[in-house]
């Protein structure tokens, strides 16, 4: 290694950068972040703590359908149900064995709901209840228009009235929007733009706050208790990308410009990962080497594809290598380090046969990105994008490819759902909640642009999320 430094040039430089990425905005911003003064940091972690066992009282006292629904959801989307999984768990398993059939198209919608995201697989044969004779949905207020919608997004292959569900409630809502006040209208919005389902959970708590403040039901217990747990979040964020920019900084000057810093801390943070590790589980480093060894020979490849200017010849041929380079196969598997014995060497075995699980999630993440950059992309030097692929193989303009991908990746959401309620013993439901929560930040951050790469695109919901404390 210590030759390497020699083989490089200025030249080297500037032949090798990669062009269109722009600075950091955010440069050494954390690096000079202050933490509270310790007495404030210790009243909030108190009165935290004193909150928390306040909301445990109201999750215990909840008894009926109706307010265990409305209850559980609303910890859901505030970013609080970590903290009461046992108690929610129950809550769940009761409502699951209880007979509940009623008319209320927004309770059973929520119950279906709920139940099939802690993964229960109930059937969407209920929603035929709620069809005339000629098989049209018959709804009449928007609260139960927006639970159908959110609901249907949790279909499988095969289910048909979720689909049809999911085009007559996008309809009806765009409809209604335009005659809708705040917060109605905010949720209808966000859902339009986002399914509950595919919203990543601290974006979404940080939209739903101002939302549950403006009921007139709201428990002011949760709702403090809420932004609390958001301001504490912050804290620990902070100190976080503080000591990752300070890494960064004093990554040792190894390779050329545009990768200085970054080989040598590659290797640094397997290394922390075995030091971290109980010795039990050290050999877990062993699968990440392998995955990014993977993911090196697939950008490989597609060097290769670039060079030779080469489009494979249909879209399954493009998926087989791309899936593995997107990076979000890694992201996960990462992750997965850190679960204790949830995860054993066993899954690790299983997820490097690239289960369907995997396949599904990565497939999503392709496409989604694809479609977000491919202009950017294509006005460089770069390989063929999975669009390219599609207007080759099946004849399509560029508009029309978007349409067909984006059909693709909804196929993938219902293979996606299917594992998750179909778990094993060496893929656990943990490992498809965590796929999937991948899978909605893949959706967020491609959602209207190539965030990763266009970062200024999210600086708003960066600051909110890791600068802007709530006033308590």
């Amino acid at each position: 290694m210590q030759s390497t430094p020699a083989a490089f040039s200025n030249e080297d430089d500037e032949r090798k950068a990669p062009t269109g990425f722009h600075p950091s905005l955010w440069g050494n911003f954390f690096l000079s972040y202050q933490p509270p003064t310790a007495p404030k940091h210790a009243y909030m972690k108190e009165r935290a703590k004193v909150l928390k066992e306040e909301v445990r009282n109201v999750v215990k006292g909840s008894n009926e359908v109706p307010v265990i629904l409305d209850l559980v959801i609303t910890l859901q989307r505030l970013g609080l149900d970590s903290y009461y999984k046992a108690e929610i768990d129950e809550l769940l398993c009761t409502v699951y064995n209880t007979d509940y059939n009623d008319k209320d198209l927004h309770l059973v919608s929520l119950r279906f709901y709920l139940l099939r995201k802690n993964g229960y697989d109930v059937s969407s044969d209920i929603f035929q209840h709620f069809k005339d004779k000629e098989g049209c949905f018959v709804v009449d207020d928007i609260k139960s228009l927006l639970s159908l919608y959110n609901a249907a997004y949790l279909r499988t292959h095969g289910e048909k009235v979720l689909d049809e569900a999911i085009v007559f409630t996008s309809n009806r809502l765009r409809s209604e929007l335009k005659h809708l006040k705040s917060p109605v209208a905010d949720e209808v919005s966000l859902a339009l733009d986002t399914p509950l389902f595919r919203r990543v959970r601290i974006i979404e708590t940080r939209n739903y706050i101002p939302i549950y403040e403006s009921a007139t039901t709201r428990n002011d217990a949760i709702l403090e208790f809420a932004k609390l747990n958001v301001n504490l979040l912050q804290l620990i964020y902070c100190e976080e990308l503080k000591t990752i920019t300070r890494c960064n900084e004093s990554a040792t000057v190894l390779l050329p410009k545009y990768m200085r810093g970054f080989y040598l801390y590659y290797l640094k943070t397997f290394d922390s990962f075995e030091e971290a590790l109980c010795p039990n589980k050290s050999y877990l480093v062993f699968y990440l080497k392998e995955l990014f060894k993977m993911l090196i020979k697939g950008c490989s490849e597609e060097i290769k594809w670039r060079d030779d200017h080469y489009i494979p010849k249909t879209i399954e041929e493009h998926l087989e290598l791309s899936r593995t380079t997107v990076g979000a196969f890694q992201i996960a598997c990462a992750s997965f380090v850190w679960m204790g014995d949830f995860i054993t060497k066993e899954t690790f075995d299983c997820l490097l046969t690239y289960p369907e699980l995997l396949k599904s999630f990565t497939t999503c993440v392709r496409l989604s990105n694809d479609i977000a950059s491919t202009k950017r992309e294509q006005e460089g030097d770069h390989y063929a994008s999975t669009i390219q692929c599609y207007m080759l193989q099946h004849g399509t303009t560029v508009h029309e490819a978007c349409i067909g991908i984006k059909e693709l990746i909804e196929d993938s959401w219902k293979d996606m759902m299917k594992e998750y309620l179909t778990p094993t013993n060496l893929l656990p439901k943990i490992v498809a909640r965590t796929v999937i929560d991948f899978a909605r930040t893949g959706d967020y951050m491609y959602k209207q642009a190539d965030s990763f790469t266009i970062s200024h695109t999210i600086k708003d919901m960066i600051s909110s999320l890791y600068i802007e404390p709530y006033n308590i």
